[in-house]
């Protein structure tokens, strides 16, 4: 597969989004800040790339989390994963929002998040029905099946 992606002016000498290591799923995306931003606890900030990308049709690019900063600093993307479709060419932005107990400064080319290829279903029918077929979990949700 054959992403394509164009630097914005904002993001020159900024690293392309890359794998950290061969068997990494994601590709780190830096912050396209011109000077440090902090994020209060509880706060919520987007964050621009400078970058903008060309996937596939039949794919889309999730944004997610970075593992360390969520379990080191509380620091997570807020509607994760964000989904940037396939026929967006705009540039790519992250809401990031710092649910640990301290400030937390973002510096200019800090990997902030993971850009994932997926692939996409496009041949979904929706066909609305009076009943649904009958399973043995029903309407269990939320914890229905305990704690162990």
């Amino acid at each position: 597969m054959n992403i394509k992606i164009t630097r914005l002016k904002h993001s020159d000498e900024l690293p392309l989004p890359c794998r950290m290591s061969d068997g990494a799923s994601g590709f780190d995306i830096p912050a396209a800040i011109e000077y440090p931003v902090t994020i209060k606890p509880l706060e919520r900030i987007m964050i621009p790339t400078g970058f903008c990308f060309e996937c596939p049709k039949g794919y889309e690019l999730q944004i997610r989390p970075r593992s360390g900063l969520a379990t080191k600093y509380g620091i997570t993307v807020l509607n994760s994963p964000g989904t940037i479709d396939s026929d967006y060419r705009g540039e790519v932005k992250v809401i990031l929002i710092n649910l640990g107990d301290a400030p937390f400064t973002i510096n200019r080319g800090d990997r902030i998040a993971q850009v994932i290829p997926s692939p996409v279903c496009h041949r979904v029918i929706i066909t609305e029905e009076v009943t649904l077929t009958t399973t043995g979990r029903e309407c269990g949700g939320f914890g229905h099946t305990g704690i162990n």
